[in-house]
């Protein structure tokens, strides 16, 4: 199972993270970071990788709850069967940051799992690995 993961740049090293733990757990990662290549077509790019991952992790944070890639991005996987019970939104920071509110209410109809502690990647890494095998 090839998994996208999804996130702003302020969360490039909590992507890291969770692309290593992933990695160990037997899952194939694509990760912006080490796909794309300066000068190469970002959006281009982006595009190919949704249509050829199987699974989405969307790291949230009140960051990229602003801005238009992740929420793009995970509008898309909503929109393809494939990616059913296999888009796993992963709410970043303490609930005070983050309270349920502030979250899109179409979230609601995923599992969602919450990271307290971005430092703590690993804390989640297995959690997330089993609901992707477990929708496999």
């Amino acid at each position: 199972m090839k998994v996208f993961i999804s996130h702003s740049s302020p969360g490039t090293f909590l992507a890291r993270s969770i692309a290593t733990g992933l990695r160990k757990e037997g899952l194939d990662v694509w990760l912006a970071e080490n796909e794309i290549l300066p000068g190469d077509n970002w959006a281009l790019q982006v595009a190919q990788a949704l249509n050829g991952c199987d699974a989405m992790v969307a790291l949230l944070t009140p960051d990229t709850l602003q801005t238009g890639n992740v929420q793009s991005e995970m509008g898309f996987a909503m929109g393809l069967k494939k990616y059913r019970q296999r888009l796993i939104p992963v709410l970043v920071g303490a609930e005070s940051e983050m309270p349920a509110q502030s979250v899109p209410w179409i979230l609601e109809r995923f599992r969602v799992i919450r990271l307290a502690d971005p430092d703590k990647a690993n804390e989640v890494v297995r959690e997330v690995a089993e609901a992707l095998m477990a929708a496999a």
